[in-house]
């Protein structure tokens, strides 16, 4: 009896050891990039909407190209400032650069260190984003250790990482030139196979918790692309400006349910060093390949995910403008038809991207394309001038 209330005391004592273990352990930080080179009034907007669910700001400030050469993003400095939230600068510094000039490179984030200063912006940090190939590994972390040299030491310096650097030797060494990594798990392969592998991306996040002693981020893909064929067969990527060019585009959207199961089992069982998430990227009212605002609070809160898609009329008169709006808060694919059920009709068409099948009682919305409807948003589908519309007997069919 002495024994077993010995191990009953024990047991207890762990259990509340564990308890207090998980209590202890910090939340999962959640932070944003900002990749617009041009801003406009939409970001005030979109920066208000996620001030609630984001802690900080990671905002392209410069951009190194090799045949483009340097150039700055028109940053708005008042929104930000009146935003108050933590600014790390982004400098992305292309990976198909043959080579890193260390004197110009310092040159021009100092000159934009400068000008943001000069715009009343204290910066939190300084991120190099530089997807450099793994031979090249020992040649960037002196480039790190030199520019950590020219920076304010008071100034965190970070870097964007790739998992093919994971079976590299020089890895630990480039690590400890900085103060934290964010590890990028999208669109890392070959775009045929898709934008993101939840279970491959976990899969990095471990092994690189196993070789970073020093905080580290996962960038997680909130966004989707068009992928268009090429003559050489390797396709093209449409990301958030367009391509002048024709042809039949492949859409490919990171998952918001995967994205939101893979962020809920990293927060309850995080890698060691994990410090949060980042999410790619601020979503503006017209980023038609980025998830909504909505959307992406939600996945970054732990939501359960919802699309309620329901028809909408608008009529004056005898005029009825047909649309169907997304009341849930999961963006949704436009509803593959719709049908209507009417009466004493003399004129109906459909909209860009829907056919009009019609009989003297039914009218039928067939669609022709693919497109989404945000969370919160309204698409129309086209119109009709009919005496009556049963609101009740039309459905929506996905």
């Amino acid at each position: 009896m002495v024994f077993l209330a010995r191990l009953s005391f024990l047991l207890t004592v762990m259990a509340l050891l564990t308890g207090c273990e998980r209590q202890d352990a910090p939340p999962l930080d959640q932070q944003l990039y900002i990749w617009q080179r041009q801003w406009t009034p939409a970001h005030e907007a979109a920066l208000k909407g996620s001030r609630a669910d984001f802690s900080t700001l990671r905002v392209l400030a410069l951009q190194a190209f090799p045949q483009a050469g340097w150039s700055r993003a028109r940053i708005d400095a008042t929104l930000l400032k009146q935003d108050g939230r933590p600014l790390i600068a982004v400098i992305r510094l292309d990976g198909q650069l043959k080579s890193l000039d260390q004197g110009e490179v310092n040159a021009q984030i100092q000159q934009m260190l400068a000008a943001w200063q000069g715009q009343g912006l204290t910066l939190a940090g300084v991120e190099i984003d530089h997807d450099a190939g793994v031979a090249r590994l020992p040649a960037y972390r002196k480039f790190l250790t030199d520019l950590r040299a020219e920076l304010p030491a008071s100034l965190p310096l970070s870097i964007t990482a790739l998992p093919a650097w994971l079976d590299s030797p020089e890895l630990p060494a480039l690590l400890s030139t900085v103060d934290s990594s964010v590890l990028q798990v999208h669109a890392v392969s070959d775009p045929h196979k898709g934008l993101f592998d939840p279970n491959q991306a976990e899969k990095w996040a471990k092994a690189w918790s196993r070789i970073s002693s020093k905080p580290f981020y996962l960038a997680l893909p909130a966004y989707g692309v068009a992928l268009l064929p090429q003559s050489d067969g390797a396709p093209r990527v449409e990301s958030e400006g367009p391509i002048e060019r024709g042809g039949e585009r492949r859409e490919l959207l990171a998952d918001p349910q995967q994205l939101r199961t893979l962020a809920r089992e990293l927060r309850n069982d995080p890698p060691a060093h994990l410090a949060g998430l980042i999410w790619f990227r601020l979503p503006l009212a017209n980023d038609r390949r980025a998830w909504s605002l909505a959307t992406l609070g939600a996945v970054a809160r732990g939501d359960i995910l919802d699309s309620r898609l329901t028809l909408t009329l608008s009529a004056q008169d005898s005029l009825y403008d047909i649309s169907v709006s997304n009341q849930g808060n999961l963006d949704s694919a436009w509803p593959g038809r719709l049908t209507l059920v009417v009466r004493g009709c003399d004129g109906a068409d459909a909209l860009a991207g829907y056919a009009l099948q019609q009989s003297p009682d039914l009218l039928t919305f067939t669609r022709l394309r693919d497109g989404r409807i945000p969370a919160g948003g309204q698409r129309a589908i086209g119109w009709a001038r009919c005496t009556h519309i049963d609101q009740g007997g039309s459905n929506v069919h996905p």
